[in-house]
């Protein structure tokens, strides 16, 4: 057994993770269809995990009734299927710790001028 690399167990942007750059470039490819910003950027990435070629993501939504729940993880899904060497993806919604503002990037802020 490959022991999994794990990037992060806390949100991502938040703790400054480095991901290898197709991994992110497959998450900023995913926005939210509510919010004109990508998941990656609004710190709804809570955890990333590769094990050979299978990536395993943890996310959250902005709201529980978030009316893309049932179809945003497999978008996400496709996205990571499109970098090199990942042949396996499953995307897990999670909802602690919830989702608020200052999770999102100082990008993300500039982008909704919030800043």
């Amino acid at each position: 057994m490959v022991d999994p690399i794990i990037f992060s167990d806390k949100v991502v942007d938040n703790y400054n993770i480095s991901l290898p750059d197709e991994i992110v470039d497959a998450l900023k490819s995913v926005k939210d269809p509510e919010i004109p910003v990508d998941i990656y950027e609004l710190g709804l990435i809570y955890d990333v995990k590769v094990i050979e070629s299978h990536i395993d993501v943890k996310m959250t939504l902005t709201a529980p009734g978030c009316p893309v729940a049932g179809t945003l993880p497999r978008m996400v899904e496709l996205a990571l299927l499109t970098v090199e060497g990942i042949n396996t993806a499953k995307v897990e919604v999670i909802w602690e710790p919830p989702w608020n503002s200052s999770m999102m990037s100082e990008e993300a802020r500039l982008e909704l001028g919030m800043e």
